[in-house]
């Protein structure tokens, strides 16, 4: 399963392979519930004295049987031991002894137990099933002056994809025409719609709110984002946590050992007693001591817990990444991109006497229009919409950029390379608030500082804030400087810093906190990759679109949002606790039936009996796990929606902006 991937063929393998699942899952139950019935009339016909009692348990039998026994004959063919043949073993030497009411009994009870461990994991598979739903079967493409209908599978990249009103996109893509807003909760868990115009970049499973677009598909099908995300889950599936680990351990050496202990109850029994009461006593305890319950209560748990986070947009790589979220002490923060939204910005200005800020602005986007450089790009996104052309534009690297606007020269850069003038406070004023300082000269004369920072994600404080409540320590590790860094962390409520890092030196510093217990680091899994590796849990933020980040990080938060972090932090703890909950409980019962067994106070009937009530038990505490519980953040901020195209709030008309500290680049 884990080879398998979503789109075209694939996805139309796998949803068939969920589907004879479906119909293996519904041939069980009506397996079981024809045992049952025949059971049940059997039972009441030998109380009645009706010869018929017999034929009816022969029906039960072979109706519950046909549920495990072959699977048991397999299994021992292929030199495997589990369950299904403690099982068989018993019903044989149920029918050997001719006790045909006890056989039935077994037969329709583990039946039961058989399509109730099918429906479960069927179940708790949903969450991927809805994954694939998301892609629709057909897509209309651009083909000439019109359009056409084409499988999805056929869909290449190149191809333009033309989105009505609530059609959703098949795989990634560009915007190349139209505007709209689009749905991409289905995939990153963001809760507000996106706006998008030619240009934006728009994820497989999105659905189009309103207006027609036209999308250039980037990739097809195979390689999408949505792709990405049901193959890590199928992968996910196929991963076992050390709580899953240790229900293999003690499953794998206790078949035989029941084996082993049944037929020396039975041999040494009979040495000193009546042969048929002993070898029937052995039959209870082995059907007592199988570990029904404890071999499907981590497995369920597990399987709910990752679908339900793959519903939300929260890629979890199997038990193994759960139970080491659920047991963490200290969360490791990037600054950029994690704690802040990597889009530099203007946060303030100051101009000389007599200077006039928009025109001061506008003259320096009009030389900053040309340069790809991330600060120019914020310096234009603040000035006036309509910018005059600049000439004889030059760019001395690492320093600055200069040329004629106008006829009028103009010198944007940093300090140093362009004069402080009179505006030397300012300038030490947003240097101590970590903001990165570009300087305007115009004609000769220094006449505006501008601000520039990393905008801060509102949700940031509040963040940080949940995670210290929640006993969890916080570090923050960057490779900004210290200035820099403290101001942010000042922000959000982060007392440990580790600034001016390193790649490496990040991972280090993880391996130092790990002496305190289990560490998370959260970064976006590609220059933290060393240190995500380290982690004894990474987690990528935003991870969208990304390949590395998914393929780095035991988890993946596919949203902008830094509020999923404790979401998925709760939902780790909670299953965790379910796990252990399943484990204490499944081994309880196996404790206390094999004695109760072995002194002959329970029957054959009672014991199974007892067992599936059990595992009744464990599958709906474990798929509890399917219920992720979203924590209240509506009373903190409102949810934001991401524009692609977003500007920065413009200094010139007075509106306010997070002072944030500066971005790497500077």
């Amino acid at each position: 399963m884990g080879d398998a991937c979503c789109g075209g063929a694939q996805v139309a393998d796998e949803r068939a392979s969920t589907d004879d699942r479906s119909r293996f899952a519904h041939w069980q139950w009506w397996a079981a519930a024809l045992a049952a019935a025949s059971w049940l009339i059997g039972i009441t016909a030998e109380l009645s004295d009706l010869s018929i009692s017999r034929p009816l348990f022969v029906v039960a039998i072979i109706a519950g049987g046909s549920t495990f026994v072959p699977g048991a004959v397999r299994a021992v063919v292929g030199g495997r031991l589990g369950v299904d043949v403690l099982m068989t073993i018993a019903l044989v030497g149920a029918l050997a002894l001719e006790q045909w009411g006890e056989a039935a009994s077994l037969a329709f009870l583990f039946s039961i137990s058989e399509a109730l461990e099918a429906w479960a994991v069927a179940r708790s598979r949903q969450g991927l099933r809805a994954v694939l739903a998301l892609v629709p079967e057909t897509t209309r493409v651009r083909w000439g002056d019109g359009t056409v209908e084409l499988a999805t599978a056929e869909i290449t990249a190149g191809d333009r994809i033309v989105l009505w009103a609530g059609d959703r996109l098949p795989t990634d893509g560009v915007v190349v025409a139209g505007t709209s807003s689009v749905d991409v909760s289905a995939v990153t868990g963001e809760s507000m719609p996106v706006d998008v115009s030619i240009g934006s970049t728009v994820l497989a499973g999105s659905i189009n709110g309103g207006g027609v677009l036209e999308v250039e598909a980037s990739a097809p099908t195979s390689d999408s984002t949505l792709s990405r995300i049901v193959r890590a889950v199928e992968e996910a599936h196929d991963r076992k946590g050390s709580a899953q680990r240790l229900a293999d351990r003690i499953a794998r050496p206790l078949v035989p050992g029941i084996l082993v202990l049944s037929a020396a109850i039975a041999v040494v029994g009979s040495l000193f007693g009546d042969p048929t009461l002993w070898i029937e006593r052995a039959l209870v305890v082995l059907v007592a001591a199988s570990p029904c319950a404890f071999a499907i209560s981590v497995p369920v748990t597990v399987f709910a817990a990752i679908g339900a986070a793959s519903r939300v947009g929260l890629v979890i790589k199997g038990g193994a990444a759960l139970e080491a979220l659920g047991t963490v002490r200290t969360i490791a923060l990037d600054k950029t991109g994690t704690l802040t939204r990597n889009r530099p910005a203007v946060v303030d200005a100051a101009t000389a006497a007599g200077a006039d800020r928009d025109r001061s602005l506008a003259l320096a986007a009009a030389v900053e229009a040309s340069s790809d450089h991330p600060l120019a790009a914020a310096i234009v996104g603040a000035a006036p919409a309509s910018l005059p052309t600049a000439f004889d534009v030059t760019t001395f690297p690492g320093r600055g950029i200069a040329g004629t606007v106008d006829d009028v020269a103009v010198r944007v850069g940093k300090p140093g390379f362009v004069g402080e003038g009179a505006l030397g406070s300012d300038i030490d004023r947003f240097r101590r608030n970590g903001a990165t300082v570009v300087v305007v000269e115009i004609d000769g004369h220094v006449e505006a500082a501008i601000a520039i920072a990393d905008e801060v994600r509102p949700e940031a404080a509040e963040v940080v804030a949940g995670l210290h409540r929640r006993g969890l320590g916080v570090t923050m590790l960057t490779g900004d400087n210290a200035v820099t860094a403290a101001a942010l962390a000042g922000q959000v409520g982060i007392d440990d810093v580790r600034a001016e890092l390193l790649p490496d030196d990040k991972a280090a510093a993880v391996g130092e906190l790990s002496s305190d217990g289990a560490v998370a680091m959260v970064g976006d899994g590609i220059n933290d990759a060393p240190a995500l590796a380290t982690a004894d849990i990474g987690i990528a933020m935003g991870a969208a679109g990304t390949d590395v980040a998914i393929e780095a990080a035991d988890i993946a938060i596919m949203g902008d949002r830094l509020d999923h972090l404790p979401e998925v932090i709760d939902h780790a703890v909670r299953t965790r606790r379910l796990m252990i909950q399943n484990l204490v409980m499944s081994g309880l019962i196996i404790a206390i039936l094999v004695p109760v067994a072995g002194f002959g106070l329970l029957g054959l009937g009672a014991v199974v009996a007892i067992h599936e009530v059990a595992e009744i038990v464990v599958i709906a505490n474990g798929l509890r796990a399917r219920r992720l519980q979203r924590p209240d953040t509506s009373r903190h901020h409102s949810p934001t929606p991401r524009h692609d195209h977003e500007r920065p709030h413009d200094v010139g008309n007075g509106h306010s902006h997070a002072c944030t500290p500066a971005c790497a680049h500077a």
